[in-house]
């Protein structure tokens, strides 16, 4: 059972994490962003979250070097499905981020951004859910790569590091491989999917922006400058370089300027 409102909001992010099926995950996502929003929950409290969320039964899970390339009609269910993985696992990122930190002296704007994020991520992975079984597909059907979660577990013990890592590398990516995805999509007539895509493309703009907002706010309470310390704790907790091509117009909307990543880009 869930906690109830008197735990606190990290006791509920827990409760979250510990869903398996996605549809408990995003109505528990939705009942504690409304309980927050409205005064219900009034603490943030204390939690333990798993070292790892609750997963269903499918997918199968594999390494990302081991996932079978797909071309033609099933790339595009393929294509969609992995981005449902991704959105799911962004529910959880936020809800973990919430719980494994919220013990630190954070304003309630904090949570307040990002109890956002986990709600529009619930919502990204709704519209890429409807849109595969749309197509005949469900979220499932095929295995998926565990490469989010690994960033989060390098990132477990340091809020400034998870803030580096995850939506300053992990989400910025999508903001510079999202563009073409929707392109290739539009070229093969498939309009509702490049429609959701955007949808997603526009609201990860805000998910970045946010990272860096906050990344820079845990810096100035520690004393640190954002740009070396943020290029410090990439070479440390991430593993590889930085992939060109960058979306330096989207990076620049959401506060990362190139001078602030490129530094670590390979080639």
């Amino acid at each position: 059972m869930p906690p109830s409102a008197t735990e606190g909001l990290c006791g509920r992010a827990v409760a979250v994490l510990a869903a398996a099926e996605p549809a408990e995950k995003i109505r528990r996502t939705r009942a504690t962003v409304a309980a927050w929003s409205d005064g219900t929950i009034e603490a943030v409290g204390r939690a333990a979250p798993p070292d790892r969320p609750a997963r269903p039964a499918r997918p199968l899970l594999m390494p990302p070097h081991a996932m079978p390339k797909r071309k033609g009609g099933a790339r595009r269910i393929a294509l969609l499905h992995a981005l449902a993985h991704i959105e799911l696992n962004a529910i959880d990122l936020a809800w973990d981020l919430v719980a494994r930190f919220g013990s630190e002296d954070l304003p309630r704007a904090f949570f307040d951004d990002w109890l956002r994020v986990a709600s529009e991520e619930a919502k990204h992975y709704d519209l890429l859910a409807a849109r595969l079984a749309e197509l005949g597909a469900a979220y499932g059907d095929l295995p998926a790569h565990d490469g989010l979660w690994q960033a989060a577990m390098a990132t477990a013990d340091d809020l400034l590091a998870r803030l580096a890592v995850v939506p300053l590398v992990l989400e910025a990516r999508g903001l510079d491989v999202t563009p073409a995805m929707i392109a290739e999509f539009e070229r093969t007539g498939d309009a509702a999917s490049a429609a959701v895509l955007r949808v997603i493309y526009e609201e990860e703009i805000g998910h970045v922006a946010t990272g860096r907002r906050w990344f820079e706010a845990v810096c100035a309470s520690r004393g640190l400058d954002p740009q070396p310390t943020w290029q410090d704790l990439v070479r440390r907790r991430f593993r590889g370089r930085l992939k060109r091509p960058f979306n330096d117009a989207a990076r620049a909307e959401a506060g990362l300027p190139a001078d602030f990543y490129a530094p670590l880009a390979e080639g």
